[in-house]
């Protein structure tokens, strides 16, 4: 597959060869000095004594520190009091500071206007080739990269859409899965009863006492003690949850204030699950949110716009989905300005992947 080349700068240049060794100044114990340096989703240089040096596993809005000449990406709330924090508000090389936006360069990029109509994203826009590059890049990263996946509970309501996301985590195409309680709880509800919120995933006709049926679900799954044992004594074999455990894939169930339950594995510390979250988008070259506006900001602003490995720098490519053109921009209003929308059915994009994959 052909990325985009990365075209590093010219440090031979000014204002680059002029400019300072980078400023710091020392933090305090979980807050830093008033004129901080917050980091951004692209390529960051610092100069420390004298050189030019690239700011590894970046995510935006954090703060650098210097440690033994090195440039370390590190949350607000991690800093110890001391810590030589880098401050100064100018990112154009003159204080020490570079952030290189520009850096990846399309080799059929050929367009100069610069007044032009449709470039949002709407229900109108055309996605075809989107899709066919997706199709590219997923084949690429199944085994050469680290794909992860962003999933709101819609993705599991409809029999087809849940059917095809657990056949593409079965072919490899998911290195991790973020999500709430809900998601994983409907898949297990749909597992265990055909059901998602009551109501049939096929057919869409509401059961009896449906409405019970994800309290009674948590409820078994926490009476067994995890969702691997729920499955193992209900012999539950569809699903979600259950291609992620028995292709042994990782993934990260983040709690919120709604809860039900929730579910053993939902870690309920905000901060835990960031953390956790944070593991696997340092790692991340591909990253697809379903239907899921807090969690697909919440990825997004972790998640750089590029990534280094063993082929070289190139960038992380994220894709919003949703049937809402708002949801889908959201992301790029928060700061994501890499991310690709497509607006769009959810169980319509997850079928159709699926089969061209």
């Amino acid at each position: 597959m052909q990325f985009p080349k990365f075209i590093a700068p010219d440090f031979s240049t000014e204002p680059f060869v002029s400019a300072p060794d980078v400023i710091t100044e020392p933090a305090g114990d979980g807050f830093l000095p008033e004129n901080f340096y917050a980091t951004t989703i692209y390529p960051e240089y610092f100069k420390i004594d004298g050189k030019w040096t690239m700011l590894h596993k970046s995510r935006m809005d954090c703060c650098v520190v210097i440690k033994d000449g090195v440039p370390t990406v590190t949350e607000p709330r991690r800093v110890k009091a001391g810590d030589q924090v880098v401050v100064g508000r100018k990112d154009d090389g003159t204080l020490g500071v570079y952030v290189h936006a520009n850096c990846f360069v399309e080799a059929d990029d050929d367009s100069n206007s610069a007044f032009a109509f449709r470039t949002g994203q709407s229900r109108e826009t055309s996605f075809s080739w989107e899709y066919d590059r997706l199709y590219e890049i997923l084949r690429h990263d199944r085994d050469n990269g680290y794909i992860v996946w962003v999933l709101g509970p819609a993705c599991v309501f409809d029999y087809d859409s849940r059917t095809a996301m657990a056949n593409l985590i079965k072919k490899g195409y998911c290195d991790c899965l973020f999500a709430g309680n809900a998601l994983a709880t409907h898949d297990l509800e749909a597992a265990l009863f055909n059901t998602g919120l009551g109501q049939d995933i096929y057919t869409k006709k509401h059961v009896e006492n449906g409405h019970y049926n994800h309290l009674h679900t948590i409820n078994l799954v926490r009476r067994a003690g995890s969702i691997e044992r729920f499955l193992d004594e209900y012999k539950l074999d569809t699903g979600v949850m259950h291609a992620l455990t028995t292709t042994k894939t990782p993934f990260v169930l983040a709690g919120s204030i709604r809860d039900d339950g929730p579910l053993p594995e939902v870690i309920p510390n905000v901060y835990e699950a960031q953390n956790a979250m944070r593991e696997h988008t340092r790692k991340a070259t591909t990253v697809i949110c379903l239907a899921t506006q807090l969690h697909t900001i919440a990825t997004g602003n972790m998640t750089p716009s590029y990534c280094e490995t063993e082929e070289g720098i190139r960038p992380v490519y994220i894709y919003s989905v949703d049937i809402s053109e708002f949801a889908v921009n959201k992301l790029h209003d928060r700061g994501s300005l890499s991310v690709k929308g497509l607006v769009t059915n959810i169980q319509d994009f997850l079928v159709n992947l699926e089969r061209n994959l």
